[in-house]
């Protein structure tokens, strides 16, 4: 009995990864062993790289704070105590915008909490 491959499957397969490889440079965009690998571990860095954004941007977030809550003579983590014994539930993503492009309305939290 001959064997068997189910070549339908095989070629829809190997297709679906070209079409992700598309954009790569040299043959990891159309060579399919060099594909494969491009891809797969695009997808392992994209995997990972979904966790550390949120690590990036909280560590953006209190740089900003920082530097906004500096300029009224508080650290970093001065402000964020007070902020939190003022019982004041504002995260640090809307602090980092208000001290960036409101800074009026994180003088008024400042002063609040002093």
């Amino acid at each position: 009995m001959p064997r068997s491959v189910n070549s339908v499957a095989s070629k829809a397969r190997r297709k679906k990864v070209l079409k992700s490889a598309k954009g790569y440079w040299g043959r990891r965009k159309n060579v399919w062993t060099v594909a494969k690998n491009a891809v797969e571990k695009g997808m392992q860095y994209a995997y990972r790289d979904r966790k550390v954004k949120k690590r990036e941007f909280r560590a953006l977030w209190i740089q900003r704070i920082n530097a906004g809550a500096r300029e009224y003579g508080m650290s970093y983590a001065v402000f964020m105590g007070k902020i939190k014994s003022a019982k004041i539930d504002l995260n640090r993503k809307v602090l980092a915008d208000l001290a960036m492009n409101h800074p009026d309305a994180f003088k008024a939290i400042v002063d609040k909490i002093k």
